[in-house]
């Protein structure tokens, strides 16, 4: 709330001729994902609007599938509805090389970029500049239900591989309780489902590429993990598991309808926040399930905040996404929200922090998994790309998402897992020599 110290005319006309004329209000629109920490961002609207009169903040926040596709159609077409996007490690090198974003160098001292993640600075930069500033970051870890396991007698190693994982959902599956034993994304999309089926494949020995970007997705690799993850969530999943992103996922495991899950790490902060999560004080965590290889297990991602070349507000945008992603704000969430509900991954001086390694015990574990996830070799056989849980190539949002949805079919019954990948094996070798990666 605004409060306004009313003056005595007289003082009042002295105080406008001192001041001048009225600065001019700069108004920026922000696209963003609805997941938990974009929103606490925008709830501290005011914080920023106080600190910085002269800057308006416009939100449009979106579901992740969404807001994807309305970035990337802006930013295509030079559209230029939006001054600052809320991308991630894949687009930014991509659309970087491409001049669709502004460099981000000549940051103040103040902001203290070396204390930026390595991993995550390098995901977000392109030529050794960085085009977008990390909002969080996260990688992939299991967490489960502490008290089940210990009723049930299961003791988690320290490295849980898939096989281990499966007869743990089958133990502790209890449709009557209305809890399921797993609980993995199901919803299509090259940011949704194919974030975990990735890394389940790569595990599992599979790649999306040979090394001369011949589509593996007819392998025996890839029918493995498949038919693996279609199997357990059909046997032992919540029911509408096809419908299940990171979001919905979330809301099952943290009211106790879920057993294990096995998603981001930014997942942990509210978990573990009883003011958010039924389950905070039943908690256990461990690694990102391994099967045949422990390559490609967890993924490395950042949600970032980048300003598109088009914006004409580059001066208050730049001054926005800096405050976002500081050091400064951090702790403003941490005093005002609680410090597990800073956003994390993105800075050395949030784990050195006393205040968030007393609040999550899960600090140092998310911070290894984030520092051991290896975007250049993620895969058993060697592969062409870059990424962990994404093929670092333009095309590939397109095939995805469009592997997202045929492996949601198999999902749902619609096709026969084989019948699903050969489906997927023919459209991404069409969009392959479309492209000109095959002859």
């Amino acid at each position: 709330m605004r409060l306004t110290r009313h003056l005595p005319l007289t003082s009042l006309a002295a105080a406008i001729a001192l001041a001048g004329p009225a600065q001019a209000q700069t108004e920026i629109t922000i696209a963003t994902v609805n997941n938990n920490d974009m929103v606490i961002m925008q709830s501290l609207t005011d914080a920023f609007e106080e600190a910085h009169p002269d800057i308006a903040l416009d939100w449009v926040v979106l579901e992740e599938n969404v807001l994807r596709q309305r970035m990337t159609t802006d930013i295509a077409t030079q559209g230029g509805q939006f001054d600052v996007m809320t991308i991630g490690t894949y687009e930014v090198p991509i659309w970087a090389e491409r001049g669709w974003l502004s460099p981000l160098d000549g940051l103040p001292d103040d902001y203290q970029v070396d204390d930026l993640l390595t991993s995550v600075r390098d995901g977000l930069s392109n030529d050794g500049t960085l085009h977008a500033l990390p909002f969080y970051g996260e990688s992939s870890m299991m967490y489960y239900r502490q008290d089940l396991f210990d009723e049930a007698g299961i003791e988690v190693p320290e490295q849980p591989s898939w096989e281990e994982v499966r007869d743990w959902a089958v133990q502790l599956h209890d449709p009557e309780a209305q809890r399921a034993g797993i609980c993995l994304r199901g919803k299509p999309g090259w940011g949704e489902n194919m974030a975990l089926v990735s890394t389940l494949v790569n595990t599992f020995g599979g790649r999306w590429f040979d090394e001369d970007w011949q589509p593996q997705l007819d392998s025996p690799e890839w029918q493995e993990a498949i038919q693996f993850y279609v199997d357990l969530l059909n046997d032992y999943g919540p029911p509408g598991a096809s419908s299940n992103g990171f979001n919905e996922n979330l809301a099952l495991f943290s009211r106790g309808s879920c057993a294990i899950w096995v998603d981001a790490t930014s997942a942990a902060g509210k978990l573990y926040d009883p003011g958010e999560s039924d389950v905070a004080d039943r908690l256990g965590f461990a690694p990102a399930p391994v099967a045949r290889t422990p390559k490609g297990s967890h993924w490395l991602w950042s949600w970032a905040l980048a300003i598109p070349a088009t914006s004409e507000n580059q001066e208050a945008a730049r001054t926005f996404i800096q405050w976002a992603t500081s050091r400064e704000y951090i702790e403003l969430v941490g005093d005002t929200r609680g410090w597990t509900s800073v956003p994390p991954g993105t800075r050395e001086s949030t784990y050195a922090n006393e205040h968030y390694q007393d609040a999550a015990p899960f600090a140092g574990f998310v911070l290894e998994a984030m520092r051991s996830a290896d975007p250049t070799d993620s895969t058993l056989e060697p592969s062409p790309y870059v990424g962990v849980q994404f093929v670092g190539i333009p095309e590939f949002q397109s095939i995805g998402t469009q592997v997202g949805q045929t492996v949601a079919s198999a999902l749902t019954g619609d096709a026969t897992v084989e019948q699903a990948l050969q489906t997927a094996q023919r459209a991404t070798q069409r969009a392959m020599q479309r492209a000109g990666y095959l002859d």
